[in-house]
């Protein structure tokens, strides 16, 4: 290792030379503009002259000194002797201001307080930072304050994406519905069974119902313990059709109707197979849910299909 520094100190001059001190950019493409700041034999063409692609962030374009000559030959231009010219993506360490605010825009909740914890670290080109609240990770244990990561971009030049990170912490004051009493499995949920709590939590996606109206007038799926959360997955809408209701049925074959009452075997919801009863023969047959206490069946259709 010794021996190769020893090597390359008496060349690295040589090679520092060939790469001219860079011009940042901010803008794609390159333009006469940004030539003439360097190469003033340049300053008579229009300013937005096209010369060449900007360069990625974090790379160079190099415009040799053939490439130079060859320009100002294609513009009549004199210039004697042309050089290499540098140039690249104006960058700037990140501003975690500007990304604070881009994540409270991103946020529906005008009160979350967001505290970033970590960062990429490199450098990003000039632009504007975008954070996007699907884009915002979970953490493991939303209900506690833990961090998760949120991933974002910073856009510059023309619509451009420039990928940036932050481990943050984040906490919303929300309401959630919870059970005053237990709710058996099938038992219509009433307002006053229901009451209201706030707590501050991460903004995860989930079921946990967070108004009244989500979730009154719903029957319980399953039995909710009294102080337990009310989810979305626990309440379901009520049957069309209840075990033991009396059911209108219409028979149609053709252009033929036939009405009958009948008593109903099962629950069931609009579209559902269902048994029915014949009161008259004490038969069981199936028909297809119609509405509130009525069904239908279509003698040219085999039920269930």
């Amino acid at each position: 290792m010794t021996r190769l520094i020893l090597y390359l100190l008496p060349i690295l001059p040589l090679l520092a030379a060939d790469t001219p001190p860079c011009v940042a950019v901010d803008h794609d493409p390159i333009t006469a503009h940004d030539l003439a700041s360097v190469s003033p034999a340049f300053a008579g063409l229009v300013p937005h002259t096209p010369i060449a692609p900007a360069p990625l962030p974090g790379a160079q374009r190099v415009l040799r000194s053939t490439e130079i000559a060859a320009l100002a030959r294609n513009h009549s231009l004199q210039i004697d002797p042309p050089q290499d010219l540098c140039f690249e993506w104006a960058m700037e360490p990140l501003d975690r201001a500007r990304m604070l605010e881009a994540m409270q825009k991103a946020l529906p909740y005008p009160d979350a307080q967001i505290d970033i914890l970590e960062t990429s670290l490199y450098l990003v080109p000039r632009g504007r930072f975008e954070f996007l609240h699907e884009d915002l990770g979970v953490p493991a244990t939303p209900e506690k304050r833990s961090a998760a990561i949120w991933r974002g971009n910073v856009i510059f030049g023309d619509g451009h994406h420039f990928a940036v990170w932050a481990r943050v912490m984040i906490s919303v004051k929300l309401s959630r519905m919870v059970a005053k009493e237990t709710i058996q499995r099938g038992q219509p949920i009433l307002p006053e069974m229901i009451r209201m709590e706030y707590s501050n939590v991460f903004p995860a996606p989930g079921d946990v119902a967070r108004n009244l109206d989500e979730i009154a007038g719903q029957v319980a799926t399953r039995t909710i313990p009294a102080g337990k959360v009310v989810h979305l997955a626990q309440v379901g809408a009520p049957p069309d059709v209840k075990s033991g209701d009396p059911v209108d049925v219409v028979v149609r074959s053709g252009a033929m109707r036939l009405a009958l009452r009948a008593r109903s075997e099962s629950d069931g919801r609009n579209g559902d197979i269902i048994a029915l009863r014949n009161p008259s023969s004490n038969r069981i047959f199936q028909a297809r849910v119609d509405g509130k206490d009525k069904a239908t069946i279509d003698l040219g259709v085999t039920p269930g299909n």
